[in-house]
């Protein structure tokens, strides 16, 4: 088994989804003891934001005629595809960033959705080719949005989408909710949060 651990928050030791990511694969590892860890920061080693001549390696040129950045380009997306494609398990540290992911999430998501790879065109729409491993979200958030304010959570629906679209279907969410409302709710929320990393559904059945 090989489980890939991402992680996107800037804020190191004090990160709760941090914490939550180490937590779900130590809780893992604890059932798999033979398992391999892939660790993969992507603050300490933040994807570049696309530009034009980045995104045009996606679409154009072979090899040789690839400039410096692009080619770096072309290793960071082999490489992404790869450590997802070759994974078990995949553990995702994501943040609510005004909503949304943090911009580093994103930049990997940008890599990792990649037309004859992870996903690819029909005749009758797209059809994805990654879907056969599970994904466990680590969602780390100030607000509650499971209670009244789901149209304003573009974090988890984000995901969701983002990784059906490359054919995941057996996704998990691992939720610490409303962390801005004070010492003892991010408390009992924290805690809570670690309870249900160590009850993962999959954990009993995983191979």
């Amino acid at each position: 088994m090989k489980i890939l651990q991402i992680d996107s928050s800037p804020l190191g030791d004090a990160s709760v989804s941090r914490q939550l990511t180490r937590a779900t694969v130590e809780a893992w590892r604890a059932r798999h003891p033979q398992a391999e860890i892939v660790h993969r920061d992507l603050v300490a080693d933040a994807p570049e934001h696309l530009t034009a001549e980045r995104l045009a390696v996606i679409k154009f040129g072979k090899d040789a005629e690839l400039t410096p950045a692009q080619a770096e380009e072309r290793a960071l997306i082999d490489s992404i595809v790869e450590e997802f494609l070759s994974a078990d398990v995949v553990v995702i540290g994501a943040p609510m960033y005004n909503f949304t992911v943090p911009t580093q999430l994103k930049a990997w998501i940008d890599r990792l959705l990649q037309a004859g790879r992870t996903f690819r065109y029909t005749e009758t729409g797209p059809v994805g080719l990654a879907g056969d491993r599970k994904v466990i979200v680590v969602s780390s958030r100030g607000g509650i949005y499971t209670a009244g304010l789901e149209a304003m959570d573009h974090q988890e629906a984000y995901l969701r989408t983002a990784l059906g679209f490359i054919g995941v279907t057996e996704i998990e969410f691992v939720r610490a909710e409303g962390l801005g409302y004070g010492p003892e709710h991010r408390d009992r929320a924290v805690a809570e949060a670690h309870q249900q990393a160590k009850a993962s559904p999959g954990l009993a059945v995983a191979a």
